[in-house]
């Protein structure tokens, strides 16, 4: 078995989780070298994988001026941060494990795609739920003829009314300028799973959405900027940043995420919800990225599909597939079986394949999974059907970006045609 050379770009998370996975793996992956601009990241990287000092960088420039010196670059930098080092690694030769969305703008996309497309690289975007073991046994259900022609489907994204004020309020993506669009950072792996358990391409968009709760005109009456200076609320607010972040010792990702450290001092988040967005009022946020949205495509063969991301609920993934022989309901969580009901005997199957919690679960299995898949394509071992090339995944975030437009423009979106245009 090959063991794969690793450089890690950005060691925030997203790569602290996959470097964690690939550390137990050591048969198939080395981390040799890490670029990350914070000191106590990038020290837990080195010392999680034994990286010489001379191979730990503050910034991904030095380290790609090295040249290839590994087999794969693992890109987990913000949203806007990836673009430069993808380009470079991909002019390098590298073969890519690129965090989700490939880029925040279509432009950038495109650009990433045909450049791996010219070079010859191989590129995988950190779609993880098609390496979750719940939506491969729907895919597999789905191809067997099992549910007969796919007429409709609806699916669910419950982003969780406290993940989104932490992430998408507070947090890393709540303005659009800082990372991108709340459909692409948040949902371009829905959109993607949509059209893979489809294999049909894109007609038609329509999207609505828009931000509504999370608002300054909605703050609680004698609310304060920030949580720790007396609000009167506090005792009942279920946005307390006091609570969520220091008096909640267990909650090492709100932790992390607040203070940018693996390592979270009661000082660094002491520090963080009086200095930082993370302590302020989730209604007196700079955040402008939707709090619900609804987009409805039409695929080929005439199937409707329909996709809700929302905020006000606890969480999780719920999908419902629609079949002229039968249906299948399934949500990715650590309880609910997958149910198929087949038309013809009027008899429920329940399928014993269940998630787990999607956040703390690493996607339901889905994080362990493609770490794991990208060893075998990179090898050329792979015999799967999960692991997009670049250009499919590319296509699939274009319907994003037409969804977005739809939203913004108030249309429904030829997509053939938007498409078309725009990879001219």
């Amino acid at each position: 078995m090959k063991t794969l050379d690793v450089i890690l770009i950005g060691g925030g998370d997203r790569g602290i989780r996959y470097t964690t996975i690939m550390s137990n793996l050591p048969e198939k992956f080395r981390v040799v070298a890490v670029a990350e601009p914070i000191d106590d990241r990038r020290n837990h990287i080195r010392d999680m994988h034994n990286i010489p000092e001379e191979m730990c960088f503050t910034d991904w420039k030095p380290l790609l001026e090295k040249g290839k010196i590994a087999d794969m670059a693992l890109i987990c930098t913000m949203d806007r941060d990836h673009y430069a080092p993808a380009m470079k690694a991909i002019e390098l030769g590298y073969d890519l494990m690129l965090e989700k969305p490939i880029a925040p703008t279509q432009e950038e996309c495109k650009n990433i795609a045909y450049a791996a497309k010219e070079k010859g690289v191989r590129v995988v975007i950190c779609t993880v739920l098609r390496y979750t073991p719940v939506f491969n046994v729907i895919k597999n259900i789905i191809d067997s003829g099992t549910l007969g022609k796919i007429m409709s489907i609806n699916h669910e994204e419950c982003v969780g009314i406290i993940h989104q004020s932490h992430s998408f309020v507070r947090g890393n993506w709540g303005n659009e300028s800082r990372s991108s669009n709340m459909l692409l950072q948040k949902s371009c792996h829905d959109i993607d799973i949509l059209q893979w358990l489809l294999g049909k391409k894109c007609k038609r968009v329509q999207s609505f959405g828009t931000l509504s709760y999370f608002t300054e005109e909605n703050a609680p009456e004698g609310a304060p900027e920030y949580c720790y200076q007396g609000c009167p609320h506090a005792d009942t607010c279920e946005f307390n940043a006091v609570k969520l972040y220091y008096d909640d010792k267990w909650n090492g990702w709100f932790r992390g995420a607040c203070t940018k450290h693996y390592n979270h001092t009661d000082e660094l988040v002491e520090k963080a919800i009086k200095e930082t967005l993370y302590g302020k009022c989730v209604f007196k946020c700079d955040n402008d990225v939707v709090d619900h949205q609804t987009v409805n495509m039409l695929f080929e063969d005439d199937i409707t599909v329909t996709f809700t991301m929302n905020a006000f609920n606890r969480g999780g993934r719920h999908i419902h597939i629609m079949g002229t022989k039968g249906e299948l309901r399934a949500a990715l969580d650590a309880q609910t079986p997958i149910s198929v009901f087949h038309f013809k005997d009027n008899r429920e199957e329940l399928v014993d394949e269940k998630g787990s919690n999607e956040i703390t679960g690493g996607h339901g299995g889905g994080d362990d999974g493609i770490v794991n898949t990208v060893h075998e394509y990179f090898t050329t071992n792979y015999k799967g059907n999960n692991i997009p090339d670049i250009m499919e995944s590319y296509y699939n975030h274009s319907i994003v970006f037409a969804a977005e437009k739809s939203r913004a423009e108030n249309i429904v979106v030829d997509f053939e045609e938007y498409f078309n245009e725009i990879d001219q």
